[in-house]
């Protein structure tokens, strides 16, 4: 099976990277044959040095060999320099597109999957490994096409000068078949063992920048140091295996070209004494032979290489085999336009054998704001990724306005929704950059009464204004100034319904109060769902669903529950007492 998927990796490398930049490819593949051939000219050329420059004879000898050396190496460094920068060139650019298609294909893939995949192991899928293969590929192509010829040409220039001699020279050069291919096999487990702990070492700086300000205020910097240096251990085991099997490769070749050496040494030495063969050729010879060694162990170089470069082409191509299973069916039904209505009927879902929802049914109506509430872990979350198909329940229905999400066209669908969640995602880009993500085409008059809308004014007063830069998820701007600008960039987007998780409750009640006047303003006449911890954020909905254990145990407004004297009163009087 190995081969047949090593074949399947080589053929994606070149059928949807290679393949169309092949003249370049092939270019770069002419002038390594160049640079190869004249490193059998060279050897040829030592025949004559020292059979026609010798005392007695002629200058025009002396000429002709100086010229014919000088055009060799100068043709040489040419051709070397050309392909050297065609395939930087190329690698470059191979590996830009292979990082782009990668952040494509994963930022389609579920939310299941980055639920199991943390940020740091995905970014050393997509930078590692790449960087990884970019430093392995050329090497190996260059190998390939200036090694192969010089190992040709010098074998020519051997096997002309005397078969004998070349035949001792490689006899040992068949033992080491079964060596290499061991190594091989060594280098490749070896090399994928370092790229899943080079992964680790990616998680455990994702977390340890992302959790700096817990680490400061618990006093463990140096015990997360410590969690990352067993981690470095790890990888650099790994990778000391790899390199230690890759570099006895070219040790071998040494070894068998020592006994080769030796060998011709004893046998051709004889000939010289006896006079049966001139010093020249003896020397071009010697010449061709110390030369082909040195391509044929940058070849066997190659094969650890390949192996290394097999781990990270296997890692990438298998995280491109995987496939989204939420997508838009085929074909796809249309969302309808005017109000919306949702609905979940008897549907449960859960997260592997832990069920989340057992059988949860309820309306939003259009027009009303309809809270979730209910004791953590109740399903509040779930449900608004089930609403926006992040995530597909495994029984039952979720419909807008009667039809079945999993029916309808997916973008289209969360075009639908605008979500305003406690911690609002904003990038590391400018104010204007992010009020535009998801807006389409709008207008400056759209932004200016979206800010207004949002409360949002304090962005004039930026250094830049909307030209700002947030830093990195938003931490130039302060809690209720990231809330503002997610909600003025939910109001540009034009949403029919509104998810807001959460929105408030990590803001000071000043900054509480404007958003909360701003998320007024915003869901009028839309059909907004709310999650709240708070009670006394909800008390005004049209209908408040109480969730535990997965399950709705009551629905009505602010007042009727807590004349029942259910959990929604006992919540609240929780509340209230604290």
């Amino acid at each position: 099976m190995e081969p047949k998927a090593a074949g399947r990796h080589l053929r994606w490398l070149w059928q949807d990277f290679l393949r169309p930049r092949a003249g370049l490819l092939a270019l770069a593949l002419a002038l390594m044959a160049i640079e190869g051939a004249a490193m059998g000219a060279l050897s040829y050329l030592v025949r004559p040095m020292f059979d026609l420059i010798h005392p007695g004879g002629t200058m025009a000898s002396v000429v002709m060999v100086a010229v014919s050396v000088a055009a060799v190496f100068g043709l040489r460094a040419l051709a070397g320099f050309s392909h050297r920068v065609i395939m930087a060139r190329l690698a470059e650019r191979v590996s830009a597109q292979m990082q782009e298609r990668m952040l494509a294909h994963v930022l389609r893939l579920d939310l299941a999957f980055h639920q199991t995949h943390p940020p740091g192991q995905l970014i050393e899928r997509l930078r590692g490994d790449n960087q990884q293969l970019k430093a392995l590929w050329p090497p190996i192509v260059v190998a390939l096409g200036r090694d192969t010829v010089a190992l040709l040409s010098l074998l020519a220039v051997a096997v002309a000068t005397d078969w004998r001699w070349t035949a001792i020279a490689v006899v040992g050069v068949p033992l080491l078949a079964w060596p290499l291919l061991r190594l091989q096999s060594r280098v490749r487990r070896s090399a994928r063992a370092a790229r899943l702990h080079a992964a680790t070492l990616s998680v455990r700086l994702d977390e340890s920048f992302h959790g700096q300000q817990t680490l400061k205020l618990t006093g463990t910097e140096e015990q997360d140091v410590a969690r990352y240096r067993a981690a470095l251990g790890d990888y650099l085991r790994a990778q000391f295996r790899s390199d230690a099997a890759a570099a006895a490769i070219p040790a071998l070749i040494d070894l068998v070209a020592a006994l080769g050496f030796a060998g011709v040494m004893l046998y051709g030495g004889a000939q010289i004494i006896t006079g049966s063969k001139t010093l020249g050729q003896f020397m071009s010879f010697f010449t061709a032979m110390a030369l082909v060694f040195e391509p044929l162990r940058r070849l066997g170089s190659v094969s650890g290489g390949w192996s290394q470069a097999r781990a990270s082409l296997e890692r990438m191509r298998s995280l491109l085999d995987m496939e989204p299973k939420i997508t838009s069916p085929r074909p796809a039904l249309p969302v309808p336009d005017g109000p919306v209505r949702l609905a979940l009927e008897d549907v449960r879902f859960g997260y592997g054998e832990a069920a989340v929802l057992n059988g949860v049914s309820f309306t939003a109506e259009p027009g009303e704001v309809t809270a979730l509430v209910g004791p953590s872990g109740a399903g509040k979350s779930t449900i608004f990724h089930l609403l926006t198909r992040l995530a597909d329940p495994t029984e039952g229905r979720v419909t807008l306005n009667g039809t079945a999400l999993t029916s309808l066209d997916l973008a289209a669908l969360r075009a639908v929704f605008a979500v305003v969640s406690q911690d609002s995602a904003l990038f590391d880009a400018t104010v204007d950059w992010n009020l535009r993500l998801g807006a389409g085409d709008v207008t400056e008059a759209d932004m200016t009464r979206a800010l207004a809308e949002a409360r949002a004014d304090f962005v004039e007063t930026l250094p830049q204004g909307r030209q700002t830069q947030v830093g990195p998820r938003g931490s130039a701007l302060s809690g209720g100034q990231r809330q503002r600008v997610a909600i003025a960039r939910a109001i540009l987007r034009r949403a029919r319904v509104l998810l807001l998780d959460e929105a408030t409750s990590a803001l000071d009640a000043q900054s509480e109060s404007v958003v909360t006047e701003a998320l007024a303003r915003l869901s009028a006449g839309r059909t907004t769902l709310v999650i709240a911890h708070r009670l006394s954020t909800v008390r005004n909905a049209d209908k408040i669903i109480v969730l535990d254990q997965g399950r709705v145990v009551e629905q009505g407004r602010h007042d009727e529950l807590l004349a029942r004297g259910g959990l929604y009163a006992e919540l609240h009087r929780l509340q209230m007492r604290g």
